[in-house]
């Protein structure tokens, strides 16, 4: 019997079209027909008619379900986590800047040129191994002597400086320099100095008939090797732009192929 309601009930399935209204309307009457006769006391039934009447209301019941189900509209599971879309790359790289870096200089940077000098005492001598700037004017050379004379450039309107740069290719066994300044005006001695040796020379500085006298004489057995020596007078003067025209010099020096004399005058540095 069990089979032949099974049977029944799958058929009654596949061949029936659900007429949503008149189900709902079945289950709420089947609904309250069971409460009402859960209620009412009623005389027991066999077991064959409880269990075909229980078997035939669960098949009502599953057909009713999948009717609601069918009617009312199920949301959508929400995602647990949100999706993040992967972008893919389009294999450019992005451009980057053609500006080169700065390069970092090598070694320290160039102290700023210094001032006026502070005016020098009488003796003053140069720096060791300091080279002095190259003179500007015109040179003059006899055999392995040539000099050139001019006005320092940081003079001032009270002080000035005149420079006389001797070079020589042979070493000198006797060597005088003289440097007059003519006097235009207050023209008094600050000092004098050179880049050999003060020890081998014998320095003078007197005025006379108008004219400052520098004078050095390098001393007996001592040499003047071959190489630039520089001889530079200091002095004040008058206030003002001083005319160096009627200064000059004088170098007579002795060396392996005799004696040799330079003579000329200082011209103002530009």
């Amino acid at each position: 019997m069990n089979d032949e309601i099974g049977r029944r009930l799958r058929e009654a399935a596949e061949t029936h079209q659900p007429d949503h209204d008149r189900i709902l309307a079945r289950v709420q009457r089947g609904v309250t027909a069971t409460t009402v006769r859960h209620r009412a006391p009623k005389p027991a039934r066999s077991w064959p008619k409880v269990v075909l009447a229980g078997s035939a209301a669960a098949g009502i019941l599953a057909v009713a379900g999948l009717a609601v189900a069918g009617v009312v509209p199920v949301a959508p599971a929400r995602p647990e986590a949100t999706t993040t879309l992967a972008v893919p790359t389009t294999g450019v790289t992005p451009s980057t800047s053609t500006t080169p870096a700065a390069r970092p200089t090598g070694g320290s940077a160039l102290p700023p040129a210094s001032g006026h000098p502070d005016r020098p005492t009488t003796g003053r001598s140069s720096p060791a191994g300091a080279t002095p700037a190259a003179p500007v004017g015109s040179r003059v050379s006899d055999g392995p002597l040539s000099a050139q004379g001019s006005v320092d450039p940081h003079s001032t309107v009270y002080w000035a400086q005149s420079t006389l740069a001797l070079d020589t290719t042979q070493p000198l066994s006797a060597l005088t320099v003289e440097v007059r300044i003519t006097q235009t005006g207050s023209v008094q001695s600050t000092g004098q100095w050179q880049t050999g040796p003060a020890d081998d020379f014998t320095t003078t500085a007197q005025e006379s008939d108008g004219v400052v006298v520098y004078r050095w004489e390098l001393k007996p057995g001592r040499t003047a090797p071959a190489a630039q020596h520089v001889f530079a007078v200091q002095y004040n003067h008058t206030a003002g732009t001083r005319d160096a025209g009627a200064d000059g010099y004088d170098v007579q020096a002795t060396s392996a192929d005799g004696v040799h004399t330079v003579q000329g005058r200082f011209t103002r540095a530009k």
